[in-house]
């Protein structure tokens, strides 16, 4: 797949010793045949879970596993070797003692090693039960590789082998092959937006009907949170304004959290006054209760009409108010005539672009960890992004609206 954009990357796969460890035959069969170069490196306890030859055979290469070799080969500093040869080290599955090794700089296994030997970016993918997932022991692990610029990719949540149901499960193959693809990707791209100001916009927006009920939509804020996270990696001051999310603020980023439509028409107005460019992808209510409500709304017998008032159009009014050095960036997510919703958008409230999420496509959409849109251009443009994983497609999109693509 010349194509590709993995082609001919040179890419460290470690595998460690979870039952999600399967799914790791899986990606390395997609790496591989979207033309990276995969050099497999299991833990010892990786092995009780996929045998050491099927996994040489899918990478076509030999396995390594022990740190200490058992010949006077000088094979001994491979991990020295691997983490200059990288283009990237992927640890995945990614268990918790692994995470707190990498965390406390412990290298007492050859994967470990490499890690703290690497030249190049090193990503996680974190597997294991909710309640390790959730300790405050991996999460103040994450914290730390984080805070020294390793890629955590969280993981999903739904069974897990314990016969529970939480947070812990291993993306799947594909999405974790697009996660990788758009590390890569974002890797290559210069600062582009050194010394500009980025605003972002994420979430959802709760319109409260009294203290415990409120009208809303299912964002996570995940896109928005991308586009934040790639476009300070680009150089840019960005400030994220954030609906109610349970996503932890991107490095580099200054976040004002918001509940209400109100609320981000007051914070986008104010911050979009210095800003050079605006991307509004928060979920917005159109529509608020009428009356909020002091305490509980008690049931009673009988159906009940809700009053609602229009939201204030933060897009509209940013629209309105657009510097002409300023570029504004709006998302349209429609059921169906997509392209004609968006364009009429996009010259409505005078956007220099839009960009289209058609829900019901596969893989995009709320509450995925991929996405598909299409970008208009006020110029005529049009950009289809394909299906890629949201960093990746955060990058695409900003190729586009920063004038690089």
């Amino acid at each position: 797949m010349p194509d590709s954009p993995l082609a001919g990357r040179k890419i460290v796969l470690g595998i460690t010793g979870g039952i999600a460890a399967y799914k790791s035959l899986s990606v390395l069969r997609l790496l591989g045949k979207a033309g990276a170069e995969v050099q497999p490196v299991l833990t010892p306890d990786a092995e009780r879970f996929v045998p050491r030859l099927t996994v040489g055979a899918l990478a076509a290469r030999e396995v390594l596993v022990d740190l200490w070799p058992g010949d006077a080969s000088g094979s001994w500093t491979k991990h020295v070797e691997l983490g200059v040869w990288a283009d990237l080290i992927v640890v995945a599955p990614a268990t918790a003692q692994t995470l707190a090794k990498l965390a406390h700089g412990f290298c007492d296994n050859l994967l470990a090693a490499v890690c703290l030997s690497a030249r190049c970016p090193v990503m996680v993918f974190p597997a294991m039960d909710h309640d390790m997932w959730t300790h405050p022991a991996t999460q103040a692990n994450l914290a730390l590789l984080r805070a020294r610029g390793v890629v955590v990719v969280e993981p999903e949540s739904g069974p897990l082998a314990s016969g529970l149901i939480g947070t812990g499960r291993l993306p799947e193959p594909e999405a974790v092959v697009a996660a990788i693809t758009g590390v890569l990707v974002a890797k290559e791209h210069p600062a582009s937006l050194a010394g500009k100001r980025v605003l972002v916009t994420a979430g959802p927006t709760r319109e409260h009907f009294d203290p415990v009920r409120f009208l809303s939509n299912p964002s996570t804020g995940t896109m928005g949170f991308a586009v934040a996270a790639e476009a300070a990696r680009r150089g840019a001051d960005v400030t994220l304004v954030a609906g109610p999310v349970a996503l932890p603020t991107p490095d580099g980023v200054r976040r004002i959290d918001i509940v209400s439509a109100d609320d981000l028409y007051t914070a986008a107005l104010r911050e979009a006054e210095a800003a050079d460019l605006v991307v509004m992808t928060a979920a917005v209510a159109d529509y608020a209760p009428v009356e909020r409500h002091a305490h509980k709304v008690k049931k009673e017998d009988g159906d009940q009409t809700l009053a609602l008032r229009r939201t204030p159009d933060t897009l509209a009014e940013l629209g309105r108010r657009k510097r002409s050095d300023q570029t504004l960036v709006g998302f349209a997510m429609e059921t169906t005539d997509g392209e004609a919703h968006a364009l009429g958008k996009l010259e409505r409230k005078r956007l220099d672009f839009i960009v289209l999420n058609m829900l019901g496509e596969p893989g995009a959409g709320f509450g995925t960890t991929t996405n598909r849109v299409y970008v208009f251009g006020a110029d005529g443009r049009r950009h289809d992004l394909p299906l890629a994983d949201k960093a990746e497609v955060a990058a695409r999109l900003l190729d586009v609206v920063a004038g690089a693509a």
